[in-house]
């Protein structure tokens, strides 16, 4: 079969698309012939060696982490009946990015008729964790609630929920386009934060209160600078690493003003205290609570080029990788 493999850790070019052996389904497994898959901001940084101590892979591997497609096999202690349906799943330790895919039979999901595939696997894995985010939050109801990276796949998410929860939505991005966007999915104020002192702009926007809730998902200094609009007894959550490392706060100035602080480790499989599933991110994005944007689709030979495209900022929402 063909796949895009990461041949070494470097920057986009050492992705290349080759032949590479067809995968059989273990216990618990599916066999996924893929049409189309997800690329998210994180699996750039694997791909450069970053994020060791969450993620287990090395080169040679095919990337990507969420697939759709039809079930062409199962492995041992999966029911036959899941042959020949149309499905979203999750590739266990990577592989999305192939002709064919192994994938977790626990986690897949029949895409209902309602659904077509490209919006289905767009909100998968950014609905997933949207709405851990949700889950975990104080609710918004009348809320000042700040999110940044508010462009990408999972801010747009995070916009639509918090305004859909009768927040006031405060969304912070980089350039008009990203900030018109971000109107356009439901915030009430928009702010540039490639801005000096933009943080001035989120204090004006919460008269001068700060933020009840921040959906932190640009990380780095800008992640730090958010930080310090969080209001007083404040939620805040470290999700996002795009300027290369999640964002960075004082334990203890936290504690001293009463903000719960919510990382990446509080979202991860097994350490979340949330009940959300696959399922429930694809009723939610039937009933229109979650509408993915999706900005390009890249074909297999071009997945160099989405992964690019995410490093430069220069998406409107989300990529994805059209396989077949």
């Amino acid at each position: 079969m063909r796949a895009a493999v990461v041949t070494q850790f470097g920057d986009a070019g050492v992705i290349k698309t080759q032949d590479w052996p067809d995968p059989t389904p273990g216990a618990g497994e599916v066999l996924v012939e893929v049409a189309v898959a997800d690329v998210i901001f994180v699996e750039t940084a694997i791909r450069q060696g970053l994020h060791s101590e969450f993620f287990d892979v090395k080169p040679p591997y095919v990337p990507g982490g969420s697939l759709a497609g039809t079930v062409r096999a199962v492995g041992p202690g999966v029911s036959p009946d899941w042959v020949g349906k149309t499905v979203v799943g999750r590739a266990p330790g990577f592989g999305a990015y192939a002709e064919l895919a192994r994938a977790d039979a626990a986690g897949l999901v029949e895409v209902p008729p309602e659904l077509n595939l490209e919006t289905a696997i767009a909100v998968f894995s950014d609905g997933l964790t949207a709405l851990m985010l949700e889950e975990l939050a104080p609710p918004m109801q009348d809320k000042d609630v700040l999110v940044t990276a508010s462009a990408g796949g999972m801010g747009l998410l995070l916009i639509q929920l918090a305004h859909k929860a009768g927040a006031h939505v405060v969304a912070a991005a980089r350039g008009q386009a990203k900030l018109d966007l971000s109107k356009a999915q439901g915030a009430d104020v928009v702010i540039d934060y490639s801005k000096p002192g933009w943080e001035k702009s989120v204090l004006e926007a919460t008269g001068d209160r700060g933020a009840d809730i921040v959906f932190e998902g640009a990380g780095g200094e800008l992640g730090a600078t958010a930080f310090t609009v969080v209001k007083d007894g404040g939620w805040f959550s470290a999700h996002g690493a795009p300027s290369g490392d999640f964002a960075a706060y004082d334990a203890d100035e936290a504690e001293r003003r009463g903000i719960t602080v919510k990382g990446i480790h509080d979202l991860r499989a097994g350490t979340t205290g949330t009940t959300v599933t696959g399922a429930d991110v694809i009723a939610r994005a039937v009933a229109g609570d979650l509408r993915p944007v999706v900005d390009r689709v890249y074909d297999l030979d071009h997945v160099a080029d989405a992964h690019i495209a995410l490093e430069q900022r220069t998406l409107l929402g989300k990529a994805l990788i059209r396989v077949r």
